[in-house]
């Protein structure tokens, strides 16, 4: 098996301590289980939502890069043809060093795709109200509407995408790897990257969820311990986690996830 852990790392506001500090994680992993690891540092694909119609906030990172950075992960479709597996790893996410072998967990001939789903974390009380609203929001509005999103305690089933782990079985739904741009700008995914309405708040984790689901793809869950979100779990299980996601970076006190010694005292480490 061919095997990619893929990572964007695009430093719009300067080198980040955390970020350094987690892919630095990512590539001992790689090495302990001779995975290849690519880092792109630089924008391949600089989505734009129709500006005429998009109700995105025309501030933050959109304005500051120029495009819209959180659609750049979906270039790792175009590894598919050299690999056999692909995990998507955002730049937030520590892994730890006896941090089992994610692609062992979805083999190519029962699973296309693997990710954990939000709402099987052991979430706070305060985010488990937050994914319940994000998926009122986001899952029962067209297009979004028109799938089985197995509702469970008012939450649909939509995979945290901070982290993905895919076979190239996968290209049979996404005809467009070689050119992740057309696959972006597929006429149903319109009013999702052009930001209208409440999918101003959307990234690619809805239009991914969404994808998968209408076409129908082999999709496994995995264990929430493969992407534990900080302050999204709670803390007590965060020393449990394979993956910790630090999703929420400002919530890093002191510092702002930039002390790595406060980041090492909430890994335990």
């Amino acid at each position: 098996m061919k095997r990619l852990l893929f990572q964007i790392y695009l430093p719009i506001r300067g080198e980040s301590n955390l970020y350094n500090f987690c892919t630095d994680s990512a590539a001992r992993y790689c090495k302990k289980y001779g995975i290849d690891h690519v880092i792109m540092r630089e924008p391949k694909l600089r989505i734009n939502p129709e500006m005429s119609r998009t109700q995105r906030n025309k501030v933050g990172l959109m304005k500051e890069a120029g495009y819209l950075p959180i659609f750049e992960k979906e270039w790792a479709f175009t590894y598919l043809d050299d690999y056999d597996q692909i995990a998507v790893v955002d730049a937030d996410i520590y892994i730890r060093d006896n941090a089992p072998n994610i692609f062992e967990e979805i083999p190519p001939d029962q699973y296309d795709w693997g990710g954990v789903l939000e709402r099987d974390l052991p979430l706070t009380g305060g985010h488990r109200n937050k994914i319940r609203g994000y998926s009122r929001d986001m899952f029962k509005k067209a297009p979004c509407n028109d799938v089985d999103w197995e509702w469970k305690d008012d939450i649909a089933a939509f995979m945290n995408m901070g982290l993905m782990v895919f076979n190239n079985t996968i290209r049979k739904y996404v005809p467009e790897y070689k050119t992740p741009d057309k696959f972006i700008h597929r006429p149903l995914f319109k009013d999702l990257v052009d930001g209208v309405g409440l999918f101003r708040y959307s990234t690619d984790q809805v239009l991914l969820n969404y994808w998968l689901k209408k076409d129908g793809a082999r999709v496994k869950y995995l264990d929430w311990k493969y992407n534990a979100l900080y302050r999204g779990a709670e803390d007590s299980k965060i020393p449990e986690a394979h993956f910790v996601h630090f999703f929420l970076k400002d919530h890093i006190r002191p510092g702002k996830g930039e002390d790595l010694n406060v980041v090492k005292k909430v890994l335990g480490i």
